[in-house]
């Protein structure tokens, strides 16, 4: 089983430098928290769910690198907008919370779309491992409580060209 993190999977320096004082959380290149993290490429996807058809604006998180980072250190997730992980094959996966500071939802998705567990508000910073619950292909990060809003629930489906393959 994959580990992979909502922030970082790997290790993470939180000691102060002499180059700059910080002693807070930082990026995988030992960039500090407080600095903007680089928005990934986007991509439309949808949800159906019992409510209707909800539409989102997905940063896509598709090499070993961007799934690593994920959405450590933002600082807020707008309604309408996501981070979508694409594992390119079916696994079992594991995600955390590390270097996360906002709460996230997670919604873990099988190749045909469908989905298979939702993990609901995810606590910041927390490193307790969050597993899919069966092989997915996709992990849909939501701002924490936005799967509640739209009614998601497992079985629901997911339409975005990743599922298409």
């Amino acid at each position: 089983m994959g580990l992979f993190a909502l922030g970082l999977a790997g290790a993470v320096s939180a000691a102060p430098t002499a180059r700059d004082g910080w002693n807070g959380p930082r990026l995988a290149d030992g960039t500090p928290c407080t600095a903007a993290q680089k928005t990934l490429r986007t991509e439309p996807l949808k949800i159906g769910t019992a409510r209707g058809q909800w539409r989102f604006v997905v940063e896509m998180a598709d090499t070993d690198a961007t799934r690593e980072a994920g959405l450590m250190c933002r600082p807020h997730l707008a309604p309408e907008a996501g981070m979508l992980f694409d594992f390119k094959t079916p696994q079992d996966v594991s995600f955390w919370m590390k270097n996360t500071i906002i709460p996230l939802d997670m919604l873990f998705i099988a190749r045909d779309g469908r989905v298979v567990s939702i993990a609901r508000n995810a606590i910041p910073e927390n490193e307790t491992p969050i597993p899919s619950g069966g092989r997915i292909t996709g992990v849909l990060e939501l701002r924490g409580g936005r799967a509640a809003e739209i009614g998601a629930a497992p079985g629901d489906r997911v339409t975005q060209r990743i599922f298409q393959r």
